[in-house]
């Protein structure tokens, strides 16, 4: 049975709650959020007032959402919540929840708003402390608070948005049209801020170490005398999983590696080295290339392609585990983004995007329950969380990895010549940036194989060969990313290496799209 992250995890002092409407920004708010150090979680958007009570959180927030308030099968909250004397910031599809539910009307805008937008602060309260009287604010919306009852009172407005910015007059409930929590209204931080201090009475007390210290005594709860077993992929993600878990039950702690045949250069090595040497773990490497290959022959749509490898995973995954004794519990490093992009979250409704290898295609008789220490943590802090406990930073600052690997860089059929093909190019992207000194500055960068032939010159003579893209992003939070501005110098160093060093690439292509619309990885 899935829990809510509130049951999930220990009881925190302090705890900001965001209901998610299903939009694809609800983590970034419960992100920034974090950073003013207010433990916060996303939970379903009809959670009872009861239950909400129980919980006691500190402040509510409302996140935005695809939806519109006025159509029958909207999404909305226990209007119930508004009258717990919790202080409730409602923001974009929130806002107009909020205002519909106490008494304002909400319709089609004249002229929606997409992007930036001008901002001006008409009304004097603690919420905008700090913010200047016009501020750069981010819209995304279609419909908006176009009448409010005596009870509201504006707060802010932009040339098309009268109530860009609302407050109730005798409940503490705030309604904000634009988005916060994006880093596109750059005083957003000081807003959530405010609301956190001065309207919710947050002290800001909680760290990340205490958030470790509260899992690891879960975890030994939980998992008692019985035996874990972790699945590891080269991913810092797994890595931390698996410091975690031996920091809670030490050589309770069984570790699989699934070599199939899609990882980067030398990482299966690599892999095998750093737990069997700098985690004394008890490893066990199932040699499944070949297995992968055959599944994937012929296949070239992108969500079969992860379906079919989700499946062979488990397969030799469950396999392998079937012949460790005593285990009762399997690990996965899924994170926040992991589970919103696959529209997994706690019971909310956030569109699917694409499918996640930690997050599907398990069996429904898997022999084992699920344990995700990570579910609730984005990739920032889980690197933060790996150094506090121990781990080397050459593992720490590996560039993100997907489940399915090289598989979904492998663009149309995946071989095992164009897979390598594609890792020989890879390796040489990561060593140049690496020589350049870029590693911590671009948050993640690989390459891409592309079906795509075209017409070079080598020599005299003519070839037809294949396409190579470079992929290269700078991003917080991995939910939206602009592509890295590499220097030239090393663009030219990375095509000339790979023109002349990997056999069948006669052309590179930088990819300068942004998340979004973009995602960061091609399939």
């Amino acid at each position: 049975m899935t829990s809510t992250p509130a049951e999930r995890t220990s009881q925190q002092s302090e705890r900001v709650l965001v209901l998610d409407f299903g939009s694809q920004y609800a983590q970034l708010i419960a992100r920034r959020v974090r950073e003013q150090h207010v433990y916060c979680e996303i939970v379903r958007h009809d959670l009872s007032a009861d239950r909400i009570a129980a919980l006691a959180p500190k402040g509510i927030i409302l996140s935005g959402g695809p939806a519109s308030v006025y159509e029958a099968a909207a999404p909305r909250c226990d209007p119930r919540l508004f009258r717990l004397g919790i202080p409730v910031l409602g923001i974009c599809y929130g806002m107009q929840l909020a205002c519909d539910a106490l008494g304002g009307r909400v319709g089609r805008a004249q002229a929606r708003e997409y992007g930036r937008a001008v901002c001006e602060i008409v009304g004097d309260d603690p919420i905008f402390a700090g913010v200047p009287g016009q501020t750069e604010v981010w819209m995304s919306h279609g419909d908006q608070v176009d009448g409010l009852s005596e009870e509201f009172v504006p707060l802010a407005r932009t040339p098309t948005c009268p109530m860009a910015a609302v407050r109730h007059t005798s409940l503490p409930v705030y309604g904000f049209q634009f988005h916060p929590e994006v880093t596109h209204t750059p005083a957003g931080g000081r807003m959530l801020a405010n609301f956190l201090a001065t309207t919710c009475g947050c002290s800001g007390a909680w760290r990340l170490e205490d958030f470790a210290e509260s899992v690891i005594a879960d975890l030994r709860r939980r998992v008692g005398d019985d035996r874990v077993i972790c699945g590891l992929s080269g991913g810092v993600d797994s890595a931390v999983v698996a410091a975690l878990l031996s920091r809670a039950i030490g050589d309770q702690l069984s570790c699989i590696l699934v070599d199939n045949g899609l990882l980067r250069k030398n990482e299966a090595a690599a892999v095998i080295d750093e737990f069997t040497n700098h985690f004394k773990t008890d490893l066990h490497v199932v040699p499944a290339e070949e297995m992968f290959l055959r599944t994937l022959a012929g296949i070239t749509e992108p969500q079969e392609k992860r379906r079919r490898i989700g499946k062979a995973f488990v397969d030799c995954f469950v396999a392998e585990a079937g012949k460790i004794q005593g285990a009762r519990y399997l690990a996965q490093g899924t994170l926040y983004p992991d589970v919103i992009e696959s529209g997994a979250a706690p019971d909310g409704p956030a569109a699917t995007i694409k499918l996640h290898h930690n997050v599907g295609g398990l069996p429904e008789n898997l022999q084992f329950e699920l344990i995700e220490p990570l579910r609730d943590l984005f990739k920032d802090e889980v690197r933060r969380l790996g150094l506090q406990l121990g781990l080397p930073e050459r593992i720490v600052w590996r560039h993100p990895f997907p489940g399915p690997g090289l598989a979904v860089r492998c663009l149309g059929e995946v071989t095992r010549p164009r897979l390598d093909t594609l890792r020989e190019a890879d390796s040489i992207v990561l060593e140049e940036l690496e020589r350049a000194g870029l590693m911590r500055k671009v948050s993640q960068a690989f390459a891409v194989l592309l079906p795509v032939q075209s017409v070079g010159v080598m020599g005299d003579a003519r070839t037809y060969d294949d396409v190579l893209a470079v992929r290269a992003v700078e991003t917080e939070d991995f939910m939206t990313a602009d592509w890295s501005h590499l220097p030239y110098e090393t663009l030219a160093r990375i095509s000339s290496r790979v023109i002349n060093e990997v056999r069948g690439v006669n052309r590179v292509v930088y990819d300068i799209s942004s998340k979004p619309p973009a995602t960061i990885e091609w399939e």
